[in-house]
């Protein structure tokens, strides 16, 4: 008995180092995500992709982030309340897209010439106060606004050329619900469809065009194909997409991951910033598969003085719309005023 009680004890104090380095159990438990984008996968392939890679990369086993696609889990416009019940954890979405029942949805995705480019939407975001406005208003409803960015313009790619505003009427074009209240007045008819279904819709007669993109998209996910024409004439001159999560799910993330998973968004935010930049002029020049047409300027110029009265009448819904209004037009008298490079012409 001597023996066994002196063999227990030295196993019992070697045992003690080992023990005392085991972490935790609950810090074995990887934190895991859904997060659903509102891209399909070969879109996805550049503008998120990387980044959860990434992300995952350097989290190891404290945090993973499952990617799934355009209408994987749910359709894109239920995004918002699959993400505020819990059911996805994490969204890259625009506000529109994703029908936000927030006062400032109709200002995501493309407000009509409140950008002309793509660096306009961080320089809103940080130094004229939207990045306030809207992570006040998402967290009214549960959700956080983890970041916003800039991404590509808003061009029609069409079946038939447009050569004038008279070429829109009655074009059947998928796009976003604020682009396409807007464009609705010159004749264009907006049609919702998800998001894998549009090329087959391009195909078949559904759809004579689309008013979602730029150049660069139209070649990376297939409508370059199904289409013939690209109007350089632009929408908007950046789309304001952003990265929300689940508040009750966020507040459970460590802040050192926290922060990695805003690093890991902002690098995202980045290669999208050259790689549409840079893309959309390079397709401009060396694609071979779009025919570039434009509406001339002074025509043109009368659809950007719709979009301030069209900014007018957003305003009067409410006063945060108001003041984000007020916001959108200080920044382009700024942008106007300092002249080249900045602004020139019509704005």
């Amino acid at each position: 008995m001597t023996t066994d009680r002196r063999k227990f004890l030295i196993g019992a104090a070697a045992a003690a180092p080992a023990a005392a380095l085991a972490k935790p159990a609950i810090a074995q438990s990887t934190i895991r995500w859904r997060l659903q984008t509102y891209a399909g996968p070969a879109l996805a392939e550049h503008v998120i992709k990387p980044a959860i890679d990434s992300f995952n990369m350097i989290a190891g086993d404290r945090m993973q982030i499952e990617l799934f696609f355009a209408d994987q889990l749910v359709p894109t416009g239920e995004l918002f309340q699959a993400m505020q019940r819990g059911t996805i954890d994490a969204v890259q979405s625009d506000d529109d897209s994703m029908a936000s029942p927030t006062e400032v949805t109709v200002f995501g995705g493309y407000f009509p010439f409140g950008c002309r480019y793509s660096l306009d939407v961080p320089v809103l975001f940080e130094r004229y106060g939207l990045k306030e406005i809207w992570e006040a208003e998402y967290e009214k409803v549960g959700v956080k606004h983890i970041s916003a960015g800039a991404w590509d313009p808003c061009h029609f790619a069409t079946k038939e050329p447009i050569r004038s505003l008279a070429d829109l009427q009655g074009k059947r074009v998928f796009t976003f619900p604020t682009a396409g209240r807007f464009m609705s007045q010159f004749g264009v008819v907006p049609v919702t469809l998800p998001w894998e279904d549009v090329e087959v819709a391009l195909q078949t007669g559904e759809l004579d065009g689309i008013a979602w993109s730029g150049i660069t998209e139209d070649y990376t996910v297939g409508w370059a194909d199904v289409t013939n024409y690209f109007l350089t004439n632009n929408i908007s001159g950046a789309w304001i997409g952003h990265f929300f999560a689940n508040m009750e799910r966020w507040n459970e993330v460590p802040e050192d991951l926290q922060e990695l998973l805003k690093l890991a968004f902002a690098q995202s935010h980045y290669y999208r910033q050259y790689w549409y930049w840079g893309g959309e002029a390079y397709l401009r020049v060396n694609g071979d598969k779009l025919e570039l047409t434009s509406i001339p300027d002074a025509e043109w110029d009368t659809v950007e003085e719709k979009a301030r009265t069209f900014w007018d009448e957003i305003a009067q819904e409410s006063e945060t719309k108001a003041k984000v209004v007020e916001i959108f037009k200080k920044y382009n008298e700024d942008m106007q005023k300092a002249g080249r490079p900045y602004r020139y012409g019509q704005t």
